[in-house]
């Protein structure tokens, strides 16, 4: 691999044979040669003049207003989009949506995945196309046995899942998982081959406290202190402030803490985990704004709660990965 150049006179980075461009400004766009999804965002301190990332910290909702220096490179991941049913449906209600799903004409590049509630998932496992994987949404932390009311990993394998949700922010919350119980269920699963959705967030109070990153970080380290690999994560980005409630981050917002995760993941684990991860968004995803959130750079899709229970919407969503692939 070539040595890497920077050309300060015309702000181009290159890396081996690859091109990208160097932002050091607000008002600067971001223009890549690269039509891949994936991209790591690194964050350059340019002076004193040009912000830098703590100020980012010190005013989550500020964006727009502040100026970092970007390199964009090309990656390898794949659209992802996870429907999270939580306690919802009857045998009924599931087969109309089953049925939906399966008539439903998805994009070829896009990973989907549903989850259903526990009782459900054989039905849903037996009668849902292929084209469309099964997740758990909780996992117990170790091999199964004496532990009333929990499912293990052995048998949500069992019975046809691939993947589970960990860290849910109605898991840590209403039921009081902290994040290091949740670190320690992530790593269980994927050392018996579960994928792990790894869900983060901050609550209303800690966004206007300027605390966002704060809280995102904590989470993130959590998981990175158990994980025994990253090959089968997808981390989720979901403010409780927007989960259910019809209130969703703006295209900026959402943006914004998801460079600041790539960014904390290229810092402590690696920059090729944080070039890798897909970190996809949650929260009040529907339909209308699917679109605009997905033309983000940093935004390689969604794990959706409530429109995840309609088959023609969730379908939509599924399918503005045509809107990524545009602003790509």
């Amino acid at each position: 691999m070539a040595a890497m150049a920077i050309s300060s006179s015309s702000a181009t980075v290159r890396i081996g044979c690859k091109k990208s461009a160097f932002v050091s400004n607000a008002s600067s766009s971001v223009r890549s040669e690269f039509a891949g999804l994936r991209r790591m965002d690194s964050m350059f301190d340019m002076g004193s003049s040009h912000c830098l990332f703590a100020q980012m910290q010190r005013n989550v909702q500020a964006v727009g207003n502040g100026c970092r220096g970007v390199v964009t490179m090309a990656g390898t991941g794949k659209f992802f989009v996870g429907g999270n049913w939580k306690c919802n449906g009857t045998k009924d209600s599931i087969s109309k949506l089953v049925t939906e799903l399966n008539s439903a004409k998805l994009e070829d590049d896009v990973d989907i995945v549903v989850a259903p509630p526990f009782v459900y998932i054989d039905q849903v496992k037996s009668s849902l196309t292929d084209r469309i994987e099964i997740s758990a949404q909780n996992a117990w932390v170790g091999k199964g046995g004496a532990f009333t009311g929990e499912i293990s990993v052995e048998q949500l394998k069992d019975i046809g899942c691939k993947w589970v949700i960990h860290g849910h922010s109605e898991r840590r919350h209403v039921i009081g998982e902290d994040s290091q119980f949740i670190g320690k269920k992530s790593a269980y699963a994927l050392t018996q081959g579960l994928k792990v959705i790894a869900c983060i967030g901050e609550k209303l109070e800690e966004r206007e406290a300027g605390k966002t990153f704060d809280v995102c970080y904590e989470q993130l380290k959590a998981f990175a202190d158990n994980m025994p690999s990253w090959d089968d994560v997808v981390i989720a980005y979901e403010p409780v402030w927007a989960i259910g409630t019809g209130k969703v981050a703006s295209p900026q917002q959402a943006q914004e803490v998801h460079v600041a995760v790539r960014e904390w993941l290229s810092k402590n684990v690696s920059a090729e985990v944080a070039s890798q991860t897909r970190i996809i968004y949650g929260g009040s995803v529907n339909g209308g704004n699917s679109a605009e959130l997905a033309k983000q750079e940093d935004i390689d899709g969604f794990l959706v709660g409530g429109a995840s229970l309609k088959g023609p919407e969730f379908a939509s969503i599924c399918n503005s990965v045509t809107a990524k692939k545009v602003a790509a």
